[in-house]
């Protein structure tokens, strides 16, 4: 399929209550708007009332996802605010803050839905760890709590080591080790209420993605890859980003990546027995597939979903306007091999039509 509208970056924002993930979306909606962007929001509460939404102003569009958790009850729904968001408001980058409670991995779940109706590129994950309470649950609490704050930062891109200024010195180094233990390759920074004195580099990296589309054979793995001065490697390994409006290319080198997602956009029909082929190949760290495919041997148009080995398809006939797209998650596997497999298929469709 060829789809020429522009990508939009979507960011999602992790951590635990209080750990301060509404104190950096507003640095963020700050920064974008001085940049003369317009930035989007979708905010997620297990209660009715989102009164962090509230103090966010009304300048910013947003939409709200109350009484339930997206990565999990409302997951769904969260594809299809999106691309609302998106239809509604034209938004320049949009920012999800999750409730405390979710999993960053079941919400990546979630986002890819809207793959499916808009053109988007998954950024980053930015989850913010509460200095202090990370080192106390660590020491004295080893229960669902502390397993799912642990999941939080594995799954992240980017890690906020916030209230630095209540850590004494060994402790920001103790901190800092037990955040690289659990996640070997996201960019590690250490904060005092979520602030960075300069977020261009948030932005040179959805630049980069730009350049990508043009040389992506050429750059990958060479463009979002730089150290940081606290000591962490930056790999965006949510982001995936589109070549020439057709599919998508790593923006770092897959031995770099953690939790991946790779959107691809179809230029054309594919052979059934052929892509079943392919998910039957797929390797064990790709763990999740879905999306939407037209094949050269059939009438209509197929939803497929794929987790853990098993694949099922459905007929559809959407009455709107959806895109062509497969999307996959994993951990650690080769961009590059699943984009030449996409790549044949469609090649040798087009021989087959």
């Amino acid at each position: 399929m060829n789809n020429r509208e522009p990508h939009i970056p979507v960011h999602l924002l992790s951590g635990f209550l209080g750990s301060g993930k509404t104190t950096l979306l507003s640095r963020l909606l700050d920064y974008y708007k001085a940049q003369d962007k317009k930035p989007a929001v979708i905010m997620n509460e297990l209660g009715d009332i989102n009164l962090d939404g509230q103090l966010l102003g009304d300048e910013v569009p947003m939409a709200e996802m109350l009484s339930g958790c997206i990565c999990c009850t409302m997951r769904g729904d969260l594809g299809m605010e999106i691309s609302m968001l998106i239809s509604e408001h034209q938004p320049d980058v949009i920012f999800i803050e999750s409730t405390g409670a979710a999993n960053p991995m079941e919400t990546l779940d979630g986002v890819t839905e809207a793959a499916m109706y808009k053109a988007i590129d998954l950024r980053s994950v930015i989850t913010v760890v509460d200095g202090p309470e990370l080192l106390e649950r660590s020491r004295n609490g080893k229960g669902r709590t502390f397993k799912l704050m642990q999941e939080q930062i594995r799954c992240a891109t980017i890690l906020l080591l916030n209230k630095a200024d209540k850590l004494e010195p060994d402790q920001l180094v103790e901190a800092q080790q037990q955040l690289r233990g659990l996640n070997a390759h996201a960019r590690i920074i250490a904060t005092v209420r979520c602030a960075i004195d300069d977020w261009s580099w948030l932005e040179a990296e959805a630049e980069s993605s730009a350049k990508s589309r043009m040389h992506a054979d050429i750059e990958a793995g060479q463009m979002q890859q730089h150290t940081h001065g606290e000591g962490g490697t930056c790999s965006v390994a949510g982001c995936s980003h589109d070549h020439d409006h057709h599919h998508d290319h790593a923006g770092s080198h897959h031995s770099h990546e953690h939790v991946m997602v790779v959107t691809h956009y179809w230029r054309s029909p594919v052979s059934s027995e052929a892509f079943e082929s392919l998910l039957q190949r797929l390797p064990a760290n790709i763990y999740r597939a879905k999306g939407i495919v037209t094949f050269t041997d059939a009438p209509s148009r197929f939803l497929f979903q794929y987790a853990y080995k098993e694949s099922d398809f459905m007929r559809i006939d959407p009455q709107g306007h959806v895109n062509d797209v497969a999307v996959f998650i994993g951990e650690h596997f080769s961009k590059d091999w699943l984009l030449r497999e996409l790549e044949h298929l469609e090649q040798a469709g087009k021989m087959d039509e």
